[in-house]
């Protein structure tokens, strides 16, 4: 879900509301895109963003992106807080969401792919308040995933060596980390290509192993899902389930392979606690697995530090040039980076020195759970800003179904996803009413609901903004009309040059 607009740009033209195409001009890519050639400017507030990126990045970026320390790492905390069908079923409602906000976010990114993504089409759809809004939520729910990326690898890495305390590694990292971000748009796409490759190859062979190990097959003893019997299925029942809608991951073979009571799951100085991986391959007698598990770990961190500071840094950035953020945070360099904006994100990530301190590790801990919670808001804001803008069609003539792309099973998979997204943002904390009631897990799991409607009325109300009607709202600025491809254009080829051409772009 980047705001970035550093992809690969095709052919297309913009019509605008009366049906005019306005004069198109190359981009530095190659493709066209609507303006004039004077609007091209070398300002650093208003430079424009490289596309650079070719499809093979794009296509490894989107799926090495969901291979992560959230996947290797924090998957072990939610099987011990809800088991391992607790925390299937959390993976697998949570799945049934995501599909269809990204069916949501695709419908509308495929007829109007504009810089600002989802919080531009809030501004438009909504109201400008509610993207001023949803914009620091977003770029926050970025920084505490680079914050606890940072504490993830410096943990990680210790498992080689301690010959440099924790804090030292987590400056290490954080130079490397905004070295590389700075590098540009082309070397960000390659390195994440491969290293999106190496986290796909090195989970596809756990998968492999997990299977021979479940089985009997490596090992000791033939496990299958006696781990399911005892110590059970739940850890704590439907609270279990609760506590670990935000951390699911590779939980299915996880869950057959460690019981969730794993004295290494729960032990705060074990090397091998971060990475339920490591313990299950562990525990199978295969050796080396320690260490291919932690370097996976430590690439998947970089890979992930780098995702992280490049969305939160590009969403700074169309934020400055909307008037939502300090017009510096805008500035480019000569690459077409942001450099403040990645600067300004970084320092930020420092929340994780906090980690350092056992009595500052608690507020560490509610910032981190705070970004679950931002991330339940976002979605619920995307699924709006999709029935407004299906809506917004009907209201000023437009046939929805001559779409582009249409979103799966509309309109009940979106309002299915909204309804789903509300439930979640108030049902992920409910254990702090639990007897006894907790005031601290009560602000840690809804303190941002305030704060983020906070953030709505006084923008709303110093800019006067008003709520966008359907007849008003733009649907046209930035909207692509497709040309139709000649039959003889249409690519024929086998399937070894399609995965030919996705490996050297």
């Amino acid at each position: 879900m980047s705001q970035s607009d550093e992809f690969s740009a095709s052919t297309y033209r913009m019509p605008n509301k009366d049906g005019d195409v306005d004069k198109t001009v190359k981009t530095a890519s190659g493709g066209e895109v609507v303006g004039d050639e004077e609007d091209v400017v070398t300002d650093p507030f208003a430079a424009p963003l490289k596309r650079q990126l070719k499809s093979r990045h794009l296509q490894m970026i989107a799926i090495g992106g969901i291979i992560g320390p959230g996947l290797l790492v924090s998957s072990g905390n939610a099987l011990h807080e809800g088991g391992p069908a607790g925390s299937l079923i959390s993976f697998c409602l949570v799945g049934i969401i995501v599909f269809f906000v990204m069916q949501s976010l695709g419908e509308m990114a495929t007829i109007i792919p504009v810089t600002g993504s989802f919080t531009e089409y809030a501004a438009r759809f909504i109201d400008d308040a509610l993207a001023f809004a949803l914009g620091w939520a977003y770029w926050y729910l970025w920084v505490t995933v680079l914050a606890n990326e940072y504490n993830s690898v410096s943990l990680v890495i210790q498992y080689w060596t301690t010959a440099v305390p924790q804090w030292g590694w987590i400056l290490i990292f954080w130079f490397l980390f905004l070295t590389l971000s700075n590098l540009g748009i082309l070397a960000y796409g390659e390195m994440e290509f491969w290293l999106s490759v190496i986290k796909v190859l090195a989970l596809i062979v756990f998968f492999i192993l997990a299977i021979c190990i479940s089985t009997g097959g490596i090992g000791p003893q033939t496990i299958g899902f006696k781990y399911w019997d005892h110590p059970g299925a739940f850890a704590d029942g439907i609270n279990g389930v609760a506590k670990t809608f935000v951390v699911a991951g590779t939980i299915f073979f996880i869950g057959i392979l460690i019981p969730w009571n794993d004295k290494q799951l729960l032990g705060n100085g074990s090397k091998t606690a971060s990475s339920p991986l490591t313990i299950a391959l562990t525990d199978a007698g295969i050796l080396p697995a320690a260490h291919l598990i932690n370097a996976l770990i430590v690439i998947s961190v970089i890979s992930a530090g780098n995702s992280s500071l490049y969305v939160a840094s590009r969403t700074l950035l169309f934020m400055s040039r909307n008037g939502k953020a300090p017009k510096f945070i805008g500035r480019t360099n000569r690459a077409g980076v942001p450099w403040v904006g990645l600067i300004f994100t970084n320092v930020f990530a420092c929340i994780v020195f906090l980690e350092q301190s056992s009595s500052a590790g608690t507020v560490y801990s509610a910032l981190i759970t705070l970004s679950g919670v931002a991330t339940f808001i976002v979605w619920s804001v995307i699924g709006v800003c999709h029935i407004r803008f299906r809506r917004a069609l009907v209201a000023q003539g437009e046939d929805p179904s001559k779409l582009p792309y249409q979103a799966a099973f509309y309109p009940y998979g979106t309002y299915l996803a909204l309804a789903g997204n509300i439930f979640l943002v108030f049902f992920q904390g409910y254990t702090c009413f639990l007897n006894p009631f907790s005031s601290t897990d009560f602000v840690i799991n809804y303190i941002l609901l305030p704060v983020f409607v906070l953030f709505f009325v006084v923008y709303k109300v110093w800019n006067k903004t008003k709520f966008v009607r359907l007849e008003d709202m733009d649907i046209w600025t930035g909207r692509r009309e497709f040309v139709e491809e000649d039959a003889d254009e249409v690519d024929n080829s086998g399937w070894w040059s399609k995965i030919y051409s996705i490996v050297v772009g």
